[in-house]
């Protein structure tokens, strides 16, 4: 599993490694992360079988007026799932502590030029929209009305990444389709190359033969002590969701909480949908 851990395209990356933070616009901090070297271990073609989006948040964006004055700013980032690179979040961090002690004219300047580096980085066209701390839709929490599954009870004695866990989700006896939107809390990843760990709350939707909750939430626990990019493992669930309970539609969505003044939001979709702005209290 995650057999591209030791990539050469990963050896680069500025991930793990002693850095200095620059406070002057450096557009060449950003990095990329070739989608592909997930997208292979998981046997996708490039006719994906979801739509989506990595929908990023930064908390800590900050310029300077062209007198010297000071601007802070909640920024949203909306990265396609098809663009060929990720953006690799240390990098990104660095990348927008550059503004910090940069001179901007005015906010569609600043608007303009997250726009090009990024869309640069992920080789393709990202979306960004700028907030005032105060006023911004994003930091609005959601009213979920997820059924949340972390209550069951439920036994585990191994936290290692099982797929196979969801070969038993469906009752082949049971023919009624369903629509079921559920939660769970209990999301945890470790970075790829640090091993930090990622936490997070993923929402999964679908339309299909019922799912049995039991056997999802043992599945999403099982990521426990997985290794992999937040995009990745989004896109492993909905992957093995789609191979195992072959749901007519669904949705997989992931909010993460914020590191170093990001978070990032993998939504992946059977539907061509955008992902919802309301996040989460963990975030």
């Amino acid at each position: 599993m995650t057999h591209y851990q030791n990539a050469d395209e990963l050896k680069s990356l500025l991930l793990g490694k002693s850095t200095d933070y620059t406070s002057e616009y450096a557009p060449q901090l950003l990095q990329g992360v070739p989608r592909s070297l997930n997208r292979d271990d998981l046997q996708l073609a490039d006719s994906l079988p979801f739509f989506g989006e990595d929908v990023w948040y930064g908390y800590e964006l900050s310029w300077l007026e062209p007198n010297g004055k000071p601007v802070v700013a909640i920024a949203e980032f909306r990265v396609p799932c098809n663009s060929t690179n990720l953006v690799e979040s240390k990098s990104f961090k660095l990348y927008l502590n550059s503004y910090n002690q940069t001179r901007f004219t005015s906010w569609q300047e600043v608007k303009a030029t997250l726009i090009k580096d990024l869309s640069n980085t992920a080789e393709a066209a990202v979306k960004v929209s700028l907030y005032p701390v105060d006023d911004c839709p994003a930091l609005t929490i959601g009213n979920s009305t997820a059924v949340k599954i972390d209550d069951l009870e439920l036994n585990v004695d191994n936290y290692q990444f099982n797929r196979d866990i969801l070969s038993s989700a469906i009752n082949k006896s049971n023919n009624d389709t369903v629509s079921e939107q559920l939660v769970s809390h209990l999301l945890k990843s470790n970075c790829l190359i640090t091993n930090q760990p990622d936490w997070g709350s993923v929402y999964i939707s679908y339309t299909g033969k019922q799912i049995d909750h039991k056997t999802l939430l043992a599945y999403i626990i099982s990521f426990r002590m997985h290794n992999e990019f937040h995009e990745q493992c989004v896109e492993r669930i909905f992957t093995d969701i789609l191979e195992f309970c072959q749901p007519q539609t669904l949705t997989v969505f992931a909010r993460y909480t914020r590191r170093g003044g990001l978070d990032i939001n993998p939504f992946r979709s059977s539907e061509n949908i955008s992902a919802p702005q309301n996040r989460t209290l963990r975030q």
